[in-house]
């Protein structure tokens, strides 16, 4: 019966249409607004690229920047929208208000149009923000041409039966359009949260980070509980399905709920944290964030590695600055046997104190390791304090610095000799006759 209703509503309104086009105040209506409209757009293109100019010189201020440019794009809607209500004010107050009724319904549904198309540009997903602002404008365009009661009507009778529930597409429209906000809420007041509490001196880096992802979580889960018990979604006949769907979600998220845990882990226990230097599986880097998913790692050559949360569990890792940033590091060299050994040690431990990242607060030394097929081999150890600088290079400026002492000192760095001895085999005469 209901649909009945609307299809009856609906032909109402069709015959209703017809007639009001037919009649002579309808042409003058149209002719009016075809030409406040093509006014508008011609004045937009000569006024937009003279403002956005002016426009693009606010710094500093991102989402005022993108608020002013979804304007400066709608010039034509807004001196369009200007225009029909001056037009409006006119009419009505030179004839009846009838005469002037489409171009009062063109007036509220291009205002509502801009309104819901800039207000959309504060969503950063450009589809999302698209579908909402059109799903927003046909509501508001339902409200002003009458049909919102019987559209609303229509849609509550698709319905379907699910035990105690009864879902309809309009619950199931309103239930999305609710979490959406709350949720988007939600986000917003937990990244404001979030930055409040990075700004904390009394916090470690580890505990910063797991207070803003316990405080996002939280809110999030709060926002959806409240937005569905809102439209009258009782969440308590949602128990078992959402049991069933958990389960499967549970098998088949195994490894994305796993780096969760981990994560939660690894903030807890303070393994790891933002701004320390690390070694896993070959890579080499600085941490620069902790997700709930994956750890941010970023190298010396400037690539950013997404390390599960796992890995950092379950394998070996190397935490260069745990406790602290002092950093021992070793170069073996070896030196001819016409070299005297203790000159060479001298010499080597002064070379090393004259690289500006080796740790002056101790010093560096150096032992006679063994004695090698063709030199005698040592090992220089020396500390650093920025392992996040880089490993490597320091190594090799010491290393400069040790061929340069011994070039000035006489002291000879040798390489493997090879000696080939070739001897010429006797040939087998045959025998004498």
């Amino acid at each position: 019966m209901e649909f009945q209703g609307f299809i009856g509503e609906v032909l109402y309104w069709v015959r209703a249409l017809l007639d009001y086009l037919l009649t002579p105040w309808f042409f003058y209506q149209a002719a009016i607004i075809a030409v406040l409209f093509l006014v508008a757009k011609v004045l937009s293109w000569r006024i937009e690229p003279k403002l956005e100019e002016r426009a693009r010189l606010i710094k500093g201020n991102p989402g005022l920047l993108r608020i002013v440019i979804a304007l400066l794009r709608r010039i034509d809607w807004i001196l369009f929208s200007f225009f029909l209500f001056i037009a409006l004010s006119v009419m009505r107050s030179v004839t009846w208000p009838s005469r002037s009724h489409f171009i009062a319904i063109t007036f509220s549904l291009s205002f509502a149009w801009l309104f819901v198309s800039v207000l959309s540009r504060v969503i950063r997903n450009r589809l999302l923000a698209r579908t909402l602002s059109w799903l927003a404008w046909i509501y508001v365009a339902l409200v002003v041409l009458g049909l919102d009661d019987e559209s609303f009507a229509f849609l509550d009778s698709l319905s379907l039966t699910l035990g105690q529930m009864r879902l309809s597409v309009l619950l199931v429209l309103k239930a999305a359009l609710f979490l959406f906000v709350a949720v988007w809420l939600a986000l917003g007041v937990g990244r404001f949260l979030d930055n409040q509490v990075q700004k904390s001196d009394e916090l470690t880096p580890s505990i910063r980070v797991l207070i803003g992802k316990v405080v996002k979580i939280g809110l999030i889960l709060l926002a959806g509980t409240v937005a569905l018990s809102s439209v009258g979604i009782d969440l308590t006949a949602l128990t078992v399905f959402s049991g069933a769907v958990g389960l499967g979600l549970g098998f088949g998220l195994q490894k994305v709920i796993s780096n969760f845990i981990s994560g939660i882990i690894i903030l807890l226990d303070k393994s790891i944290k933002p701004g320390d230097t690390i070694s896993l599986e070959g890579t080499f880097g600085w941490i620069r964030e902790l997700r709930a998913r994956f750890v941010s790692v970023v190298t010396r050559d400037g690539r950013e590695y997404l390390i599960p949360n796992e890995d950092f569990i379950t394998h070996r890792v190397i935490n260069w600055s745990f406790s602290d940033e002092l950093v021992r590091l070793d170069v073996e060299f070896g030196v001819s046997y016409d070299a005297d050994p203790h000159k060479v040690s001298e010499l080597a431990i002064a070379a090393a104190k004259t690289v500006s990242r080796v740790d002056a607060g101790r010093s560096p030394v150096c032992w006679l390791t063994g004695f090698g097929d063709s030199s005698l081999d040592f090992v220089l150890r020396f500390w650093i304090d920025d392992p996040q600088k880089g490993l490597t290079n320091v190594r090799g400026q010491v290393l400069l610095a040790l061929w340069d002492a011994f070039k000035e000192n006489g002291i000879g760095i040798p390489y493997p000799h090879r000696e080939i001895i070739m001897k010429d085999t006797a040939m087998h005469d045959g025998p004498k006759s």
